[in-house]
């Protein structure tokens, strides 16, 4: 039985894109700032969310009184379970982000680790100032976050000749070896000179790499987040990056953006990046692949892919 018929896009063009729609199924833009384009609050019973800023605009999905059904375009889902309700099911853009992320969190991990952040800065000035700078070769990395994201981190680190150490929710072993339990966090830290969060947010990770597990990190180490900002204690990271004592290549913050005034912008020991993980050239095929495959699948009354909530998909 089919559950959604209309389906609210954020923008023209992606309804554009994905047209003609699935049998069964009425498409109308609206990007949840203004009336809906092409038809009204009332009729519709799903909602894309936008790419960027979903989360300034999630507020809105409490005007749609028949909620069936909400998909990000985004990984993470903060807050989206919550704003959509219990009755409505909820499904994220698990997949679509992974090589991008991937390649993102490789590429910083290199740039600081090789100096090359602080070559662009001299390049400015003429300066020519040859350093020996760490390998990734020979590393010890702690990954932490075992989902798609961190498959394909893991995935790219392996050509590296680097030791990498697995951390998820819970100690386990799966197909790729040992996965180790978060509360071992701080006793991990104290033997790896890289550590990677791509981990999502909610009520367990928020904060999960503070004081505790940053000051057991070695001198030098480096801390890279392409997950969620949240899930590092900014206040924590900033003491050690502006004592010297760490490193970090972020491309997510919390606060985000950080404010201009923040003492990470300034200090040479800070890569930052403005939350570009996934925004790169694969992303518009990869969801648009996606959403096709979650409309088909809306049309014929079946179970989205992705559900991180059932609603009325259980």
């Amino acid at each position: 039985m089919q559950t959604v018929r209309t389906v609210s896009f954020p923008d023209q063009q992606l309804l554009d894109d994905l047209s003609p729609l699935p049998g069964g199924l009425q498409g109308v833009v609206w990007d949840l700032e203004t009336d809906p384009d092409g038809g009204t609050l009332a009729e519709i019973d799903g909602v894309i969310l936008p790419y960027i800023n979903a989360g300034a605009v999630l507020g809105s999905l409490a005007k749609v009184s028949g909620l069936k059904y909400v998909q990000t375009q985004s990984t993470g889902y903060d807050g989206v379970i919550e704003a959509a309700g219990p009755a409505a099911g909820v499904a994220n853009a698990s997949g679509v982000h992974a090589a991008a992320t991937a390649e993102l969190a490789i590429g910083l991990i290199l740039a600081k680790l090789r100096g090359i952040d602080q070559a662009v800065r001299d390049q400015q000035y003429g300066l020519w100032r040859p350093e020996r700078r760490q390998s990734l070769a020979d590393r010890r990395v702690l990954l932490v976050g075992v989902g798609g994201i961190g498959q394909e981190i893991a995935r790219r680190l392996e050509p590296f000749e680097v030791t990498v150490t697995r951390v998820g929710s819970s100690a386990r072993t799966d197909e790729h070896g040992e996965v180790h339990a978060s509360s071992e966090l701080a006793a991990l830290a104290a033997s790896h000179d890289v550590l990677v969060s791509v981990l999502p947010l909610n009520g367990h990770t928020h904060r999960l790499i503070g004081e505790e597990v940053l000051t057991a990190l070695p001198d030098g180490a480096l801390v890279v987040n392409v997950g969620r900002g949240s899930v590092v204690d900014t206040a924590a990271l900033t003491k050690e990056v502006l004592s010297g004592r760490l490193q970090c290549a972020i491309d997510v913050v919390d606060p985000e953006p950080l404010p201009q005034d923040h003492p990470l912008w300034s200090t040479p020991n800070a890569l930052i990046t403005p939350h570009v993980g996934g925004n790169a050239s694969a992303f518009q095929p990869r969801i648009l692949k996606l959403l096709r495959r979650q409309l088909e699948a809306l049309a014929a009354g079946q179970a989205p892919a992705n559900l991180v909530q059932a609603g009325p998909f259980a």
